[in-house]
């Protein structure tokens, strides 16, 4: 089966035509090797779930890896602290038995695995987080190899005054390494950066907001496509379809649009594969033919003008946050309409909120929209809507084009 542009879920080398991302998992096996904690914590559908699970790949030879998803919890899970352990407790059982244990191993921990699951299969109401580390630290102890856990999708927790609490415990296995055998390094994955759950905190909860996650790792791996790497992964599509099409400049002209925004990079390159080229087709073009027209850069404005004009998860999750923070709505039409600078503070709350959400990034100290596809569609949607019509930045917007 011949692979395609994956612009959903998952991408599977196998499968889905990728960019090389060995680079940057040398880059992030560093903070593992160092054992540190750290958070991931990026906008929506800018690849952080397939990096994990390349990660998980890259790391299972020197490290028992455990790769969670919060998604897969249920919100009653998070209710409570006994529902919260003995379910985590679970999947970490599930999950480190995927990692083919040694014999030697499974052995030395047949009692620790026999009280788990004792816990669990009763459904015990005295496990709680405390007794829950106390096995993990036990297991750790135990190991022939150093144990790294990954979870994902912590956003589905961070709302939880339990994953507050597991954080809390996190902390305190960390700062106690030296005397008691722990995780090795954790990684959190998700759109919210947990040193700043206030945000995502109730007001009545207020006196809750102080993240334990202060002993986190400030993570600085780029995760964006590089226009090398998205060369790459044209170079094996052309290698597949021999379009004939100008590599480099595609790949400039892609990443000059998305400045490298995974999901942006693969939607282009989908709708210049399969849209694009079955307009061509259906105009009486052979698809040799077609598939050639799409990878030209007339092809490609093609695909821009479709992504711009179509919803998408994305687009519809970016537009649903103008009306979640409105600060974070008025910073943006003052970026876009008045033409003044705003210096990037990542201690104003719109600034933070929009650089976590994808909408800006920082360039010399400037915040700016993060791409020209972001910047295109928020234009479109501004001055569509007949709100905005009657303000005067809809008038300023004429005079700075």
């Amino acid at each position: 089966m011949a692979k395609i542009f994956n612009i959903t879920g998952l991408c599977i080398p196998e499968k889905h035509y990728m960019v090389n991302i060995e680079g940057r998992l040398a880059e992030i096996k560093k903070f593992v090797d160092e054992g540190m904690y750290f958070t991931i914590n990026k906008a929506r559908q800018y690849g952080k779930t397939t990096t994990l699970r390349a990660l998980q790949d890259h790391l299972q030879t020197e490290y028992y890896v455990i790769s969670m998803d919060f998604q897969t919890f249920g919100s009653a899970e998070f209710e409570h602290e006994n529902c919260f352990a003995l379910s985590f407790a679970d999947d970490f059982l599930h999950l480190l038995d995927e990692n083919n244990l040694s014999v030697n191993m499974a052995k030395s921990l047949t009692d620790v695995f026999s009280h788990m699951k004792t816990c669990i299969e009763s459904e015990s109401t005295t496990y709680r987080l405390r007794k829950l580390f106390k096995d993990l630290n036990e297991i750790c102890q135990r190991a022939d190899k150093p144990i790294v856990l990954m979870i994902d999708e912590i956003d589905s927790a961070a709302n939880h005054q339990v994953f507050l609490d597991f954080l809390a415990q996190l902390r305190a296995a960390y700062l106690g390494r030296n005397r008691q055998a722990a995780l090795h390094s954790v990684i959190l994955a998700g759109v919210c950066d947990v040193k700043n759950l206030k945000r995502k905190l109730r007001p009545e909860d207020a006196h809750k907001i102080n993240s334990p996650w202060n002993i986190a790792a400030d993570f600085n791996v780029d995760m964006a496509l590089s226009k090398d790497g998205i060369l790459g992964m044209l170079s094996d599509y052309e290698n597949d379809w021999h379009t004939g099409m100008n590599i480099g400049e595609i790949a400039g002209l892609i990443y000059d649009y998305t400045s490298g925004y995974p999901f942006l990079v693969s939607r282009l390159c989908k709708l210049m594969d399969e849209e694009v080229s079955e307009i061509q087709h259906e105009n009486k073009k052979s698809l040799n033919c077609a598939k050639k027209w799409a990878w030209t850069t007339a092809g490609f404005h093609e695909a821009v003008r479709m992504i711009l004009e179509e919803k998408n998860a994305l687009f519809e999750s970016l537009i649903g946050k103008l009306t979640d923070f409105p600060v974070l709505n008025g910073m943006l039409q003052s970026l876009l309409f008045t033409g003044k600078p705003i210096i990037y503070n990542p201690d104003d709350p719109a600034i933070d909120a929009a650089g976590m959400f994808g909408f800006i990034k920082n360039q010399k100290g400037s915040a700016v929209i993060a791409n020209r596809i972001f910047e295109t569609r928020l234009y479109n949607f501004y001055l569509s809507t007949a709100e905005n019509q009657k303000r005067d930045i809809y008038k300023i917007s004429f005079n700075h084009w």
